[in-house]
């Protein structure tokens, strides 16, 4: 049995949330969703939309979930492998994961930021073994675009052939 390329545990992890990422993902505004400089890659914050429908939203500790809220991050980290699989072709193309970035739109007596946060950075070293490792920032805002429950961004390296 050959092992599955990241593309495919990506789709896979994308079909048992019951999600699809196909179609355009529009950035809301007059900037770019992912930027490259050589072989770095920015995404701008993903908030989990899935078609035009932010899927979680509401203020986690009150309205949402710890649940909920660690879903809103995987589908946000899978918006933002979405981006650049797109922009490299492949999510093979992608060297090293650098540093993600985690808001979660809480009330203030929430504590879990990180808790939320490692939703998305499990799924994210499933996908790519240790090359998934990364810093991480998970921080509490009061408030989030689309009321958004969790925004996520990402810098990642791009293997040197596709710059």
């Amino acid at each position: 049995m050959t092992a599955q390329t990241r593309d495919q545990i990506a789709d896979s992890i994308a079909a048992e949330l019951g999600h699809s990422f196909e179609g355009e993902l529009v950035a809301g505004g007059h900037y770019a969703p992912i930027v490259r400089d050589g072989n770095t890659l920015y995404t701008s914050g993903q908030v989990p939309r899935v078609g035009t429908t932010v899927v979680v939203t509401g203020r986690v500790g009150d309205q949402v979930s710890l649940d909920n809220a660690r879903e809103g991050a995987q589908i946000c980290a899978l918006r933002c492998l979405t981006l650049l699989r797109r922009e490299l072709g492949s999510l093979d193309g992608i060297d090293k994961l650098l540093r993600v970035g985690v808001f979660v739109q809480c009330s203030a007596d929430f504590t879990q930021q990180s808790e939320v946060a490692d939703a998305a950075s499990d799924l994210l070293h499933r996908v790519f073994g240790d090359v998934g490792v990364h810093v991480r920032t998970a921080v509490g805002v009061y408030q989030l675009p689309k009321n958004a429950s969790v925004e996520l961004e990402m810098t990642v390296a791009a293997k040197g052939d596709n710059a």
